[in-house]
């Protein structure tokens, strides 16, 4: 065979290899353009005119894509978290955490665990949650939705208070468990009158909770204080002393890192809790039980939610997570998590509050 015609034969074959990655991947972004076209409709994205931020946030988009489908393909079971598109999806990681959580919330976070409302729980058999064995003296499975005490879920739009509305639910659902009726309290007044102002630029709830104790500020009702989801000057001096609202007498900020069963305990025989969480990993949650990839370490804390409940029932015994991203997130607003490894920080800082 004459050289020439070998060189013409290797280099068919190698532009063989070259082709067809390329064909695959022209395949695989024609079907992403799709699936975007599909997602700016579907959540009414306004920079479907925009070329030039349409394609940045493609470029996201084809990164949740892709994070998507690793993160479904590390599923051990049918209860287990399965993701998807959702109105975070053509976020970058940074914005979605400047967006929807609160980057410094650890920093805040760290000056409590030398208060005197701070307490180290702890157990003497860390296993014995591990291997789920029943726990003695309250039920397998226990949601304080089933009891007439929790309040719908919220949506915080793009303002940094997941603070405020986690503890405001918790007020809700005491005041509730107290008297009998559940009430709607003001999330809007915590946003504008908690000291220093950080209103939808962020807070915590022991902070929030140690001033509302200290100063004796009652929580008004939602409908004399309604929500804007905007910061704005505090207007209680202009609403009359005779309107109705709830009190905080006392709470707790404690560490249940290494005692969740404790923690399931309060759960039942107190109510609520709002918890200090690290949600950087729910940007693309749909539903199931949250296993995996979701770091337990205070640093990594950046989100509030309440905790209404759990079930170690299940196959993968798990919380049940009330968020406030809106009915539309999750589970009809809803997030599960697996008991027992501290996953996305969730026994880190628990607060608990007692009300009149």
């Amino acid at each position: 065979m004459e050289w020439r015609t070998v060189v013409v034969i290797v280099l068919i074959v190698s532009l063989c290899f070259f082709i067809v990655p390329i064909k695959v991947d022209f395949d695989k972004t024609e079907k992403d353009a799709e699936l975007f076209a599909n997602y700016i409709a579907r959540y009414n994205k306004s920079y479907r005119n925009d070329p030039a931020k349409y394609e940045e946030r493609f470029e996201h988009f084809q990164k949740s894509l892709r994070h998507i489908e690793k993160l479904n393909s590390l599923r051990s079971s049918q209860e287990s978290a399965y993701y998807g598109l959702t109105e975070f999806s053509d976020l970058s990681n940074d914005e979605f955490m400047q967006q929807a959580l609160i980057p410094d919330l650890s920093l805040r976070g760290q000056k409590h665990t030398t208060a005197s409302y701070y307490h180290q729980h702890s157990t003497g058999s860390i296993n014995r949650m591990k291997r789920m064995i029943p726990i003695i003296g309250i039920p397998s499975k226990f949601d304080w939705r089933d009891k007439g005490v929790v309040g719908p879920v919220m949506s915080q739009e793009n303002c940094g208070a997941c603070w405020a509305f986690s503890t405001v639910g918790v007020a809700e659902s005491m005041y509730a468990i107290e008297n009998g009726t559940l009430h709607s309290f003001s999330v809007q007044e915590m946003i504008d009158c908690m000291p220093g102002n950080f209103g939808c630029q962020g807070g915590d709830t022991c902070s929030l909770l140690s001033w509302l104790l200290a100063s004796k500020t009652r929580i008004i009702s939602e409908i004399d204080y309604p929500l804007t989801l905007q910061t704005d000057t505090c207007r209680l001096h202009k609403i009359s002393a005779k309107t109705s609202g709830v009190r905080v007498t006392d709470f707790t900020c404690d560490s249940f890192v290494d005692a969740e069963t404790e923690l399931l305990t309060l759960l039942v025989t107190h109510g609520p809790v709002a918890v200090a969480v690290n949600a950087i990993s729910w940007q693309n949650y749909l539903g199931g039980i949250i296993q995996y990839n979701c770091d337990g370490s205070f640093n990594s804390l950046n989100h509030a939610v309440q905790i209404v409940g759990y079930d170690t029932e299940a196959r993968i015994p798990h919380y049940i997570i009330k968020n406030s991203w809106g009915p539309s997130f999750g589970n009809k607003g809803y997030i599960y998590i697996a008991i027992g490894k501290n996953l996305c920080g969730i026994a880190n800082q628990v607060s608990s509050l007692q009300v009149i």
